[in-house]
């Protein structure tokens, strides 16, 4: 063993590294580590040789005896302790469904910027931009993934990784991926990145502390009072973005609460939720499901942790929505039927073939009220399968966003049959089929007539404060005036949450 080497050989794809050894593999690759790095998730996969940390308990829990008889380690779980050899997965071909584009009503000429501006949405999973001119002209849009995925798919995950020392790690991985959109923006609308004066930039309240160099240690625990709430100005130079000249304007909307973010003001801003007297929902069904009812002239708001399992992360052939993924699926006679993105062999399932799935098989009765599968694993095409366990990852994110709504509804006095109007937004409702979202229970059922799907409402929101600066104060109201319904210790939400695991 070279385990007092100082250096070492590591070799990934081809290409050569000398590194300290005594880490894990996960230090030194790029690929996603959906959980943070915690050994729950198996998605972390590469093949690798050398000398290595034996296999561990838990890589024999979560890998086949095909896959390590190929030498399929864990990054996660495997230390380097010697010149070693790895293999990653290729990336994905075709790209990745990021929606950008969202409904968004006429907003006045004031811009928060005097050449060209740019709006962003910083998502826990994905990244949305747009470019404007003076007169509110669409020049350009980009989207990608967050880089940030690699320290975890989830808020809480990033913000263990920050208190573990690796919040400016955090911070230069969004900075270095918001620099390149910049830059791509430009380049597609024909016109210099630093002509770019002015920057809105939405998300949720940790993605803003992340961004801003701020500790998060406050939101890692009860009672999750964020310090820092934004709606603030700042420079360019004074955030780190090198895409733009130093001087550039860039203002962060407010947050609400500490999971409450400025992208959820932004939602309700671009939805008009509060505008009039007629009751209204808007829900983001996401990693976080945030969502905003208007009811009786009061704005009531809370979030609730669905997880990522509509992303794909924790299914055991959950994926994004790229090349590959079901992303469709519905019953032929007594068989199922899918439609693969791309139009090629299907590798996995993504959120909204999930969903599909599952009511399905509710349909077909392969599947009870109880969330039990009669002959699982069930087989999707001779590649794909949905286990038991999946169903039950679906059953705990779906019950939280339904709980969420309900909970909402009964506090404000309101009733779901009464509501004439639902927003979904985000990229996952956008291409979610309701009626399946009802039969599953994801939404209340009395809700799936009122329901419009609204795209990336963050975005539009983050839009119009780009192109109307004097809607700033109307975000600060918003933020000001939401009565904040906490669902940790609410028993309502606790009654729901339970009654809503069951498929009735």
């Amino acid at each position: 063993m070279n385990a007092n080497k100082q250096t070492v050989t590591l070799t990934v794809d081809g290409g050569l590294r000398q590194i300290t050894p005594g880490q894990r593999l996960s230090s030194y690759l790029t690929g996603e580590l959906p959980c943070g790095g915690h050994g729950k998730c198996g998605k972390c996969k590469v093949i690798a040789k050398g000398e290595l940390s034996a296999v561990s308990q838990r890589e024999r829990e979560l890998l086949s005896e095909e896959e390590l008889a190929r030498g399929v380690r864990l990054s996660c779980l495997t230390e380097v302790l010697g010149d070693c050899l790895v293999e990653t997965d290729s990336p994905p071909k075709g790209r990745v469904q990021i929606l950008t584009e969202g409904w968004m009503p006429e907003v006045g000429k004031d811009p928060f910027f005097t050449q060209y501006g740019i709006a962003i949405d910083i998502g826990s999973t994905t990244l949305a931009a747009r470019l404007y001119d003076t007169e509110g002209t669409l020049l350009s849009e980009v989207s990608r993934l967050n880089p940030q995925a690699s320290f975890g798919a989830d808020v809480v995950s990033r913000i263990e990784a920050a208190l573990d020392g690796r919040g400016n790690d955090l911070k230069q991985a969004i900075l270095a991926a918001l620099d390149e959109m910049i830059t791509q923006l430009a380049e597609r609308a024909g016109v210099s990145a630093e002509t770019v004066d002015g920057i809105v930039i939405t998300g949720n309240t940790v993605m803003l502390h992340l961004l801003t160099g701020t500790s998060p240690e406050p939101l890692s625990h009860a009672p999750f009072v964020a310090e820092r709430l934004f709606g603030e100005e700042c420079t360019a130079a004074e955030l780190a973005l090198s895409a733009v000249l130093p001087e550039a304007k860039v203002y962060l909307p407010p947050c609400i609460a500490a999971f409450v973010g400025a992208d959820t003001v932004c939602a309700l801003l671009a939805t008009g939720l509060c505008v009039g007297d007629q009751t209204k929902l808007m829900v983001d069904i996401g990693t976080n499901g945030e969502m905003g009812l208007w009811h009786n002239g009061a704005l009531f708001v809370c979030s609730t942790a669905a997880g990522p399992a509509f992303e794909g992360v924790g299914i055991s052939m959950g994926m994004r929505g790229t090349d590959g993924a079901i992303d469709r699926v519905w019953a032929d006679g007594e068989s199922l039927a899918v439609h693969v993105l791309g139009e090629t062999q299907a590798k996995g399932i993504c959120g909204s073939g999930l969903v599909d799935a599952i009511a399905t098989l509710l349909k077909l009765e392969w599947l009870d009220e109880t969330g039990y599968l009669d002959d699982a694993p069930i087989s999707l095409t001779k590649a794909v399968t949905l286990t038991q366990e999946d169903v039950r990852m679906v059953q705990l994110a779906k019950s939280a966003i339904c709980a969420g709504i309900g909970t909402l509804l009964r506090v404000a006095g309101a009733d779901a049959a009464e509501v004439p109007v639902t927003e979904i937004a985000g990229g996952f409702g956008y291409y979610l089929n309701m009626a399946n979202a009802a039969a599953i229970g994801l939404l209340p059922p009395a809700l799936e007539q009122s329901v419009r799907a609204v795209g990336n409402a963050a975005l539009s929101g983050a839009a119009m404060l780009l192109l109307d600066r004097t809607l700033q104060a109307e975000c600060a109201e918003l933020a000001h005036k939401a009565r904040v319904v906490e669902l940790a210790s609410n028993p309502i939400f606790s009654e729901l949450y339970m009654m809503g695991m069951m498929f009735e």
